[in-house]
């Protein structure tokens, strides 16, 4: 009989690529597959060889980079001892989400498509590559490529005599059971109503597995460390258009390890304003508890999930309805429609015809989750509550560059943050989850504890403390070099040239009277970049081109080390640019000799980027 199981392993820093391959998995059952997701390196990549069809979606990071939960995977298939018909019995096809904004636009997809073909697999399909940038956004790929997936799929495994395609009229089966603890007559229209308990304990903000403080032990994703604030400081005048926040957190105790250039990640919490329109929108008593249970073999319930869970706790703690809904939130939110209008109008976002509208109502405003289970309400009415589970993506947590050293800190750890507070045409302003709930907390409030857990960042900074390090930090891209900056310092180690720029001098230059000590005290030369505070613009490319003889004599004699951390939109290849022409012009060499100079500095992490957008 043939083997019809399909498997969707998927890398990514977001949540997108798991949306993307439970959509593939829903869209396998249809065709009578066994399928599941799993994120790669929760795989064991050692029973690949035994896997008949993978599709691989997976995203890229950094300056190339694969994502965290792909990195043990691909190390796996870079080995040199595995034979080359290592994967001769596996189909599989690769599905890319990127972002054209940065320099190596979805080169993790195009090395794993290769790599596996290098060890004997069969591509089904050609690679696909998704770009955020696109006016549609990574669904203008990768919609369609799905579409055609499916047909190269039943090329090589057809139906059974006898047996169809599951119609799209029928709702695929949620992912988990809910099973309310006291279930009472149903509310708002909701099946297997939410109920009431007795008696209802206070939401507390603990984690809900309590960390594992062992000697030794690590937090991480599963046991974060429950970290207390010990100060949050705004360092942009109260006038200025952007708050954004120095956030100390209390480590003591934590066994958490970090150096200059590492990141921490952090594990937000919804707003409680919109975690109480939530519920008014689902009109469930907030304490009525419920078990999770499992409704699919191939889909394991989410780790540390409270047994049992409160509705509060699951809104606050879980469920990221803040997001930007994709796609296939409206593909299975039509299943529930009756509605005339509303289901007229989500068969329209469903369409190929009404991508444009769907991005307009949607992407380019940043429309909410919540704020669409409004507009449709009738619908929301009808959603079985375990049906959320299936709508709305779990929160993720945020990554934020370490701004401390722990010489210079002790048992702290410090992260620059802007809040991300912004309008669209939408009546109420946009917010970050993570930004938002951070800066809303105070160190005062001493029951309150933050998780985090920190990982390895994409700059790493040389051992050798006697390198010279130039840094180009506009902003928030700050935060990496002011924990090298302290580290270095606290050892009288100098060679260290920092280019900052923000908008105004007096309205958001962060730390100033922390590096103005440092100048004076002979450890740091410092250029600064002050934008608006000119009639005519000055960026740090500006700044690097002036300073180019000093900057070529650290990089060609002294061996210096560069780096640039910051928003990825454009200032990333405007510095390369700058750092081109300052080659080229001082090093007396071509423009294309110059770029193949700062490629020789790539090869060997001398010249290092970590940017976002």
């Amino acid at each position: 009989m043939e083997d019809r199981r399909l498997l969707t392993l998927y890398g990514s820093q977001t949540g997108t690529a798991q949306d993307v391959a439970d959509r593939v998995v829903r869209e396998a059952k249809r065709r009578h597959f066994s399928a599941k997701s799993v994120a790669m390196d929760s795989y064991n990549v050692a029973n690949l060889i035994q896997e008949p069809l993978v599709i691989f979606v997976c995203s890229t990071t950094g300056q190339g980079d694969p994502p965290d939960n792909m990195k043990m995977f691909w190390k796996f298939l870079l080995r040199k001892d595995l034979p080359s018909n290592s994967l001769c019995q596996l189909h599989f096809a690769v599905l890319g989400l990127g972002d054209s904004s940065y320099q190596k636009f979805n080169v993790v997809a195009k090395r794993l498509q290769k790599r596996l073909e290098q060890l004997g697999g069969h591509s089904i399909f050609p690679l696909g590559l998704a770009d955020d940038q696109h006016d549609l956004g990574v669904d203008a790929v990768v919609t369609p490529w799905l579409a055609d997936l499916w047909k190269a799929v039943l090329d090589i495994y057809p139906l059974p005599p006898g047996v169809e395609v599951v119609s799209s009229d029928i709702c695929p089966q949620s992912k988990y059971k809910v099973k309310f603890i006291k279930d009472k007559p149903s509310v708002n229209g909701h099946s297997a109503s939410y109920g009431h308990r007795e008696p209802s304990p206070v939401l507390t903000t603990q984690p809900v597995v309590e960390p594992d403080l062992s000697p030794g032990r690590i937090p991480d994703a599963l046991f974060p460390f429950p970290a207390h604030l010990l100060s949050n400081e705004r360092l942009t005048a109260a006038d200025h258009f952007q708050d954004v926040r120095l956030i100390k957190f209390d480590i003591t105790g934590s066994n958490i390890r970090y150096l200059p250039g590492d990141v921490v990640m952090i594990q937000p919490e919804n707003m409680p304003d919109s975690v109480e329109e939530f519920l008014s929108l689902l009109g469930v008593d907030p304490e009525q508890q419920f078990v999770l249970e499992q409704n699919d073999p191939d889909v394991p319930l989410p780790a540390n999930f409270p047994s049992p869970c409160s509705v509060r706790w699951l809104l606050t703690r879980y469920l990221d309805f803040n997001s930007v809904p994709r796609r296939s939130f409206f593909e299975l939110l039509k299943y529930h429609a009756d509605d005339e209008l509303e289901l007229e109008k989500l068969e329209e976002f469903c369409s190929p015809q009404g991508q444009e509208e769907l991005y307009s109502y949607c992407n380019r405003v940043k429309r909410t989750i919540l704020e669409v289970l409004e507009d449709f309400s009738k619908t929301t009415a009808r959603v079985p509550f375990e049906y959320f589970f299936d709508l709305i993506p779990a929160l993720q947590p945020r990554a934020f560059s370490i701004a401390s050293s722990p010489k210079a800190h002790p048992n702290e750890l410090h992260i620059l943050m802007a809040v991300v507070n912004y309008r669209t045409k939408l009546h109420r302003p946009r917010r970050g989850v993570c930004s938002t709930w951070l800066s809303s907390l105070s160190p005062d409030e001493n029951v309150l504890s933050v998780p985090i857990w920190v990982k390895k960042g994409t700059i790493q900074f040389p051992n050798d403390l006697a390198i010279p390090l130039i840094m180009v930090g506009p902003g928030t891209g700050l935060a990496p070099f002011r924990s090298v900056i302290h580290d270095r310092c606290t050892g009288s180690h100098g060679g260290l040239v920092l280019f900052f720029g923000c908008r105004s001098q007096f309205k958001d230059f962060f730390c100033a009277d922390e590096f103005r000590s440092l100048i004076e005290a002979g450890h740091l030369q410092m250029f600064t970049a002050f934008s608006r505070d000119q009639d005519e613009k000055i960026y740090v490319q500006h700044r690097l081109r002036e300073n180019g003889s000093l900057v070529w004599k650290m990089i060609h004699e002294e061996r210096a080390s560069f780096f640039i951390a910051g928003n990825a939109k454009n200032m990333p290849d405007d510095v390369k640019e700058a750092v081109c022409d300052v080659i080229s012009k001082y090093g007396s060499m071509s423009a294309e000799n110059a770029m193949m100079y700062i490629q020789n500095l790539e090869k060997g992490r001398r010249f290092q980027v970590e940017a976002w957008s």
